[in-house]
């Protein structure tokens, strides 16, 4: 799962960065998206594979530290790139004619870089609760890595202030880009019914398609995890859920966009061939 996930997503950079005809703000996003998986992905799978094949389950304090940040890190990233494209559809729908000068390249640059600074912010408040809060010697962690959930149920403080930080945390760092992906489709759909046309509503919609499903599958699977760590018992279920937020969604991203959009397998086709 983690190689296909890594083919997966690099042949979709390739094959944007490769074909002049995806040099457009959508695609440019989708790279970025897909760069950012890989990252998510590496994040966690390349040392659950060590601690199998070694039979070792131990990590060092840093080690815990600096993974839980890159994890937030990617994990906020990808949510918040989610959020951009939802914007990007917004335009490109609602107002088609000031596409190319509103999503020009400055303010696609500026919203990646947006994207990287609130998700970098995100990781280190992150890390500044966990240093305040927890006290690590001999402490075992229910999961295949260090989620920042469970690092936080660790802590010597009282459940009622655990619960209000990582509810707040999610409040903030997870829902606003939700809102605004929210935001952005019903403004979509506003625009959308009315237009006359059957034909016109689906083909504008259509082009929605592979990023709300991404959308559902990525904010289905990791916020309903991360927000329900606080109250659930089952440790077993959480380390389950939690193979599917960090490793069957990025897996299925790549698939997801490449099988639902023409232009993107008709880039991957050129660029297979040009390689073959």
């Amino acid at each position: 799962m983690y190689l296909v996930t890594m083919l997966g997503n690099l042949l979709i950079i390739l094959a944007v960065t490769s074909d002049p005809h995806l040099h457009n703000p959508m695609y440019f996003f989708l790279s970025n998206l897909s760069l950012v998986d890989i990252g998510f992905i590496s994040t966690t799978v390349p040392k659950m594979i060590v601690n199998i094949q070694t039979h070792c389950r131990v990590i060092s304090y840093v080690g815990c530290l600096t993974q839980m940040s890159i994890f937030i890190l990617f994990g906020c990233m990808d949510g918040m790139l989610l959020s951009v494209m939802a914007y990007d559809r917004f335009v490109a729908i609602c107002h088609p004619l000031h596409y190319p000068v509103i999503m020009n390249p400055r303010l696609c640059y500026s919203l990646v870089l947006v994207s990287f600074v609130g998700s970098f912010m995100d990781s280190q408040v992150h890390n500044l609760i966990v240093l305040q809060l927890t006290c690590f010697q001999d402490v075992e962690i229910s999961n295949f890595f260090c989620d920042p959930s469970l690092l936080l149920k660790l802590a010597c403080s009282n459940i009622f202030t655990k619960n209000i930080v990582i509810y707040f945390i999610g409040a903030i760092f997870a829902f606003l880009p939700f809102s605004g992906i929210f935001y952005s489709y019903y403004k979509i759909i506003s625009s959308i019914l009315r237009v006359s046309s059957s034909d016109g509503r689906y083909k504008a919609f259509s082009t929605c398609g592979s990023h709300l499903t991404v959308v559902c599958l990525f904010y289905g699977t990791g916020l309903g995890v991360y927000l329900s760590s606080a109250i659930s018992q089952s440790p077993r279920k959480d380390a389950a859920a939690s193979v599917v937020y960090t490793v069957v969604t990025p897996m299925l991203n790549p698939f997801i966009y490449s099988l639902r959009n023409r232009d993107i397998k008709r880039a991957l086709c050129r660029f297979l061939n040009k390689t073959i």
